[in-house]
Parts: C-alpha cells; structure tokens; sequence
C-alpha cells in the first residue's frame, strides 16, 4: 500500500471516528451530563472555546487567532506529510504526522462549524441546523469533549505544605479523541525519534 493511501486512511478514520462520537454527544447529552463506563472511565460532556484538554486562550480575539493558527498549521502539515511520502520517510512517523493532522483537522471542525450548525447545549440537548441558525458565527465555536479519565481521587495530608487538606485528583482535563490522537501522534514520534530521524 502506497505510503500517501495510508496517511489518507490514517487521517478519515481518526476523524470519522471523533466527529461521530461528537455529533453524537452533541445531539444526545445536554452539558455537564455524564454517564461512567467504569470508575475510571467517563464520558462526561463539555465545551471549551480553546486548546488541548480545555485550556482556554484570551477570550474572543484569542479565539479568532487561535482558529487561524490552527487553519496555517494544518497547511503546514499537509505539506510536511507530502514532503515526508516525497522523500520516502518511514512508515511509523507518516503515520505519527497524520495522527497530528486529523486532531488538527478534528478540532478546527468543531471551532468553524459547530457554532453555525448546532445551537447550545445548556439544559437542553442541541439541535441539528436549528431554525434561527446556531449559536456562534464562523470560526467561533465551541470544542466538544467527553473523556475523562479520574484515575486517582484522594485527599492530600493535612501535613503537607499549601496543598493540606485539599482534594486530588489524577487525570482531572477532559478531552476528545482529536486531543488523544494529537497527544499519540507526538508521543510515537518522541519515543521513536532516533528511528525516524537518523540522521
């Protein structure tokens, strides 16, 4: 199979797969709603207007710019995919760069379209192209996320300095598949980086 065909498999699966379970989730579950799966394991519905794991970046204007980064880094990316198949690059790391691609891609969808084609999900589950138009205009909208993993829940010692007393709790960010693909995608090329690289 052609190096190119599978960055292209790599990249609609990933993204069928988060745009499905956000549709989904968006059309089914009002905010804040959650359900487990196990004690560790929930999906736990949220929005966030900005990055990874629901960091957010200054307000409205830090939106628009954060949108627009995303749009010149997606480009750069296809680029950097066609130059790494160009110059037969290993499998592994087209694969680790069209993981990065479609978190890009998953999340940007969510940030231009969502807004336009869904209205807002507090207390009532969002509508499909609802009459009126939707709740945000053009790169705009919100990210959908629902995986949250609380790993470990505890209570710190009342003899540790600051923190005495206080809950914790390990892995608190909630996220969506884009997030975890982009996170995977780094990851691989980290751990693999004098395979990928050798020179």
């Amino acid at each position: 199979m052609k190096k190119s065909t599978i960055a292209i498999i790599v990249v609609f699966l990933i993204l069928f797969f988060d745009q499905a379970l956000k549709i989904w989730i968006k059309t089914h579950m009002v905010l804040g709603d959650e359900f487990k799966i196990t004690d560790w394991f929930i999906v736990h519905f949220t929005e966030n207007y900005g990055m990874a794991f629901g960091m957010e970046f200054g307000g409205s204007i830090g939106k628009l710019i954060l949108s627009i980064f995303r749009l010149v880094a997606i480009v750069a990316i296809i680029w950097y995919i066609v130059k790494l198949v160009k110059e037969k690059a290993s499998t592994g790391l087209i694969i680790s760069v069209s993981m990065i691609l479609a978190g890009a891609i998953g999340n940007i969808i969510d940030s231009a379209f969502y807004g336009m084609i869904f209205n807002e999900s507090y207390y009532q589950v969002a509508q499909f192209l609802p009459h009126g138009g939707g709740y945000a205009s053009f790169l705009h909208g919100k990210v959908v996320d629902m995986l949250y993993f609380p790993l470990i829940n505890e209570h710190f010692p009342h003899w540790v300095p600051v923190w005495g007393g206080e809950d914790f709790e390990f892995f608190r960010p909630v996220f969506n598949l884009a997030d975890s693909s982009i996170t995977v995608g780094v990851g691989i090329i980290l751990i693999f980086q004098k395979k990928f690289f050798k020179e």
